[in-house]
């Protein structure tokens, strides 16, 4: 990492380097463009089926980059809390991850001792210093050949308060900012294990907030199905000693996990996905114009079809009579 200097009146501003390319721009654009898209179609809030799928998903990708041999219907079973047979310590980093990602909101991505905290649980009973920045030097290997050296360990706790300084206070966008997240920590690497996973852990936080379709968007699947293509954009933007390389690498796997959540271009919705995902809302109670506001291009028929639907799976109880009825939730889902 090479920082550059921001010179004012008031203070000297320390920023990771980076450039935005036409590429960047671009891709900025089709990804803001999608996640409009998301929202228009009623994909901002995934069926809990989806985003039971996607946790799974995204847990076994990240694990596997990282060289955890357990498969997706072994994660399921464990999310499920059955017996799973397999090495202890790839069961103990699946325990450690579905714990950390069914309580994604327990973390704030702009706070160090959270990102600590974090760090703390997915390596818990898995490493010495879980939640603690490394006290000696490290490089990264491949084919015999040291691939990186990482900063000496003396420095990682300043530059590690840099990095959330720009995390914080940069006027940037979140989704370059994620990514320059993403990569500045590789290079710093933290930690003695769990680097990247926490790399894409935090980078998913860091949009989240403010995209929440994040939660559900499983990109490190992209990463796992093409790790050379990953590898290359971190070796690239180390050789430049800028992350626009490694800027440009992220948004495309954005992009293509956009656009696979997408791939319902001539889908229809279903009474049922209507229902799911007017109940995902949390109203407390609603009129039939209400569930016909959300839904702008049903008719009225049809709005009264879904709401006795809804009455018969007691999703929600009617008050009221005529003109005067409402409907309250119960708080009964509509997947078993």
């Amino acid at each position: 990492m090479i920082v550059s200097l921001i010179l004012s009146n008031d203070s000297i501003k320390m920023n990771p380097p980076y450039e935005i390319t036409p590429e960047i721009l671009r891709l900025i654009t089709s990804i803001s463009e999608k996640i409009g898209e998301i929202n228009a179609t009623y994909l901002n809030r995934p069926s809990p089926k989806l985003r039971k799928k996607n946790k799974i998903k995204t847990i076994h990708s990240s694990l596997k980059i990282e060289g955890n041999s357990l498969t997706e219907e072994q994660i399921t079973a464990l999310l499920e809390k059955k017996r799973v047979i397999g090495p202890k310590k790839d069961i103990l980093e699946v325990l450690n991850a579905i714990e950390i990602y069914e309580k994604l909101n327990q973390y704030n991505p702009n706070n160090e001792k959270s990102f600590l905290k974090a760090h703390q649980n997915l390596m818990k009973n898995l490493i010495e210093d879980a939640g603690k920045y490394r006290k000696q030097g490290v490089g990264i290997i491949k084919d015999s050949k040291v691939e990186h050296l990482a900063p000496p360990f003396e420095n990682v706790s300043f530059l590690m308060k840099d990095l959330f300084k720009y995390l914080k206070n940069s006027q940037e966008i979140e989704l370059i900012k994620s990514c320059v997240f993403h990569y500045e920590m590789e290079f710093i690497h933290p930690f003695l294990d769990g680097n990247g996973r926490m790399g894409r852990l935090w980078q998913t936080l860091i949009l989240m907030e403010k995209y929440p379709i994040f939660e559900f968007l499983p990109f490190e699947s992209m990463i796992s199905n093409n790790q050379d293509k990953y590898y290359k954009a971190l070796n690239q933007s180390d050789k430049s000693g800028k992350s626009t390389k490694f800027i440009e690498y992220m948004l495309t796997v954005i992009n293509l996990s956009i656009n696979k959540l997408l791939d319902f271009n001539n889908r229809t919705l279903t009474e049922s996905d209507r229902l799911e995902y007017f109940i995902s809302l949390n109203k407390k109670e609603f009129s039939r114009k209400d569930y016909m506001n959300i839904f702008k291009d049903i008719s009225s028929s049809t709005a009264s079809r879904d709401l006795k639907k809804g009455l018969e799976l007691n999703l929600f109880k009617k008050i009221g009579e005529k003109n005067k009825t409402k409907y309250k939730i119960t708080g009964n889902s509509i997947v078993p």
